[in-house]
């Protein structure tokens, strides 16, 4: 009988393999039984608690190839533990939704001592990571077999491992079974339909989920500038004061909605629990460094790096760089025009069709250059914002977005901005934003899912044919599937999915009255988008651990200041207008007045909007009104219960000391 991932058993002897943990090759054996020790020793103990052990026995390491790697699961129990611990927030019998805790685990909508479908399986990897990152060093001063390994009191014992080259990876498994009923339900048929958002959440987490619908909410919300702006491109392309109101339109639709999508993410992540869940304390990220010392606020010993220096880093070193990138992206864009010119005139000498074809090939060229840059200048940034050495992660993060989207944002508008406000050229605008827009369309998919796919299969078939010449006596479908895991590449997370659609949302809002098929393309780009991103998070990544969130986070903020950014555009743009223009013959100043108030005007009215909508919506905001007031009135009774207790021992021993 072949092993299955979902047909093992949960006892300790053969258990539901969860997590996979690859070693170095030459890793010293005193070391793998430190580990081991250490992973299924007892929490009150320093352990995990967790089950553990060789992917291949000492058989089937004579058969197979040994590939140090090692399978991590937990028992029932040990998991429910390990979700009040984490603090997982599920869906009660009254259909409220709590902190779970296993001593109230039967007040719990879907809980039973048989069923072990409580708890999603993404939800379960999350809980071993957890517990595996808080692996702390207690009296061990090195890691046993590598003295260079340093540890101290507290030390994550899984970073330290990661950054020594101990651990190679750690990486959740797939469930081939669950996997394929969520790829019939999401992409192996290529129609028009709502994501299976619910079971992408149940299977990747909150924060693949949250991209994906998103993506799904951003492409039907496109649909109506697409039908607007279709006409517009076909009936009245010349006629720039018509644009107003489609400009008009596309500024309050911008608004309406970021701030409609901020309402459906709170019933979503109000619904699986992310959005009442508590903040947990971060930890130091694991690539932060410094000189030993005591955190002031949890009293641990971690490594303590001065802000001074880090400030220095950032103005004396990161920030010249960056402004040195976004020099040389303004000076490869004066190369693009000086290629625009030489195509134009070639065109204007000989008028053929060759050289007709020939006007449109500077643009494909700075359109791929664009995304060379863009995917060279991440890699630097990335360095750069490690080298800062921040403590946290949400910094890190936040200084790296920063980084890339400022350099994003110039290196692919600076020379649509050129065109429009300095060469003062509409056609070339249009030609121009059509280009950039598909060249970078057709790059991405290609790029990010399609080629990945392709040499994913080529190594899937290299794998297979390599087991088959084994000739091996035993059944190799679970060594087979954490091979080929082990070997796809990781998924760096959604950073690159949701630049993707910033720039995309930048196309279509800030040169909207130009290009108002700018949405239609989008809309098209986007129906084959969801595709290939499930295609690529199914099949061609490692399934990537689960991580709980709320909201999309500093995307929000991008896209409402991309949105602000577009009224000034588009404000400028229709002022600019040859119509607009011939009604101030005789004073720029009056025409530039009247521009800045409209902009003034639209902005305010953006605000507003944006204050009207509320972020949630009214049942939601009841529901999180009555958590709060029910923690509240069981912290007091918690208080009063203390004080009561506190009175009722002072009152003992007052009773002792007048006893003779």
């Amino acid at each position: 009988m072949k092993v299955t991932l979902s047909a093992l058993d949960t006892h300790e002897s053969s258990f539901t393999p969860l997590v996979v943990i690859e070693l170095a090759q030459d890793v010293k054996e005193e070391t793998k039984e430190w580990l081991k020790n250490r992973i299924i020793t007892k929490k009150k103990d320093g352990g995990a608690q967790l089950l553990f052990r060789p992917l291949l026995n000492k058989y089937e390491k004579e058969t197979l190839e040994n590939q140090n790697l090692y399978l991590v699961g937990a028992s029932k129990i040990r998991l429910l533990l390990g979700a009040e611990a984490v603090g997982l927030v599920k869906e009660c019998n009254d259909n409220t939704m709590r902190a779970f805790t296993y001593g109230t685990r039967h007040n719990f909508r879907g809980f039973d001592d048989d069923n072990d479908d409580f708890l999603t399986m993404a939800e379960q990897q999350f809980i071993i990571k957890h517990e595996l990152e808080n692996l702390r060093a207690r009296d061990e001063k090195m890691i046993p077999g590598y003295p260079q390994a340093k540890l101290y009191p507290g030390k994550s014992l899984l970073r330290r491992l990661l950054t020594s080259g101990i651990v190679i990876q750690v990486f959740p498994l797939h469930d081939n079974e669950a996997l394929k009923k969520l790829e019939d339900t999401w992409y192996t048929r290529f129609t028009v339909k709502y994501q299976p958002i619910d079971s992408i959440r149940s299977y990747f987490g909150e924060t693949i989920a949250l991209y994906f619908g998103f993506l799904e909410y951003f492409t039907f919300a496109l649909i109506p500038m697409a039908v607007i702006g279709l006409p517009y491109y076909l009936f009245v392309w010349e006629d720039y004061d018509k644009y107003v109101i489609f400009a008009s339109f596309n500024l309050i639709w911008s608004t309406v909605i970021l701030e409609v999508w901020k309402r459906g993410c709170a019933s979503m992540t109000y619904r699986w629990g992310t959005l009442v869940m508590k903040r947990r304390f971060e930890e130091p990220r694991p690539g932060y460094h410094g000189v030993l010392g005591i955190n002031s606020v949890t009293g641990r010993e971690e490594p303590l790096y001065p802000s001074y220096k880090r400030q220095l880093r950032i103005y004396l070193v990161s920030l010249p760089f960056v402004c040195l990138c976004l020099y040389f992206s303004l000076f490869v864009m004066m190369i693009y025009f000086d290629m625009e010119a030489w195509a134009l005139g070639l065109h204007e000498n000989s008028g053929s069709e060759w050289t007709s074809i020939l006007l449109y090939v500077p643009s494909i060229i700075y359109a791929i250059v664009i995304e060379i840059m863009n995917r060279l200048y991440r890699y630097a940034a990335e360095f750069l914002t490690s080298w800062e050495n921040h403590r946290l992660e949400s910094a890190y993060q936040n200084h790296l977005i920063l980084k890339v989207l400022v350099f994003n944002f110039l290196n692919c508008f600076a020379s649509l901005f050129y065109i429009a406000f300095v060469l003062r050229d509409m056609k070339l605008l249009r030609e121009s934003l059509a280009t950039l827009l598909i060249t970078s369309q057709i790059l991405n998919q290609t790029v990010e899912s399609l080629l990945p796919y392709w040499l994913q299969r080529k190594h899937h078939v290299q794998v297979k044919a390599k087991l088959q010449a084994l000739k091996a006596d035993i059944d190799a479908t679970l060594y087979e599937q954490v091979v080929l895991e082990k070997e796809m590449g990781s998924y760096l997370g959604t950073f690159d999915d949701y630049l993707e659609l910033f720039l995309q949302f930048g196309y279509v809002s800030l040169f909207s009255c130009v290009y108002p098929l700018a949405a239609a393309f989008a809309v098209l780009n986007n129906l084959t988008e969801v595709n290939s991103d499930a295609l690529k998070m199914c099949r061609v990544f490692k399934r990537p651990f689960s991580e709980p969130s709320a909201n999309i986070g500093v995307w929000q903020l991008a896209f409402e200041t991309m949105s602000v950014i577009s009224v000034v555009t588009n404000c400028a743009l229709i002022g600019m207008s040859p119509q607009v223009n011939a009604l101030f013959p005789d004073s720029k100043t009056d025409l530039i007045l009247i521009v800045v108030a409209a902009e003034h005007a639209l902005l305010a009215l953006k605000f507003i909007l944006a204050f009207a909508i509320p972020d949630k919506p009214r049942h939601i905001q009841m529901k999180l009104a009555r958590l709060e007031f029910e923690s509240l009135e069981a912290l007091k009774q918690q208080q009063m219960k203390l004080v009561a207790e506190n009175l009722k021992e002072e009152w003992r021993e007052g009773g002792k000391e007048k006893t003779p």
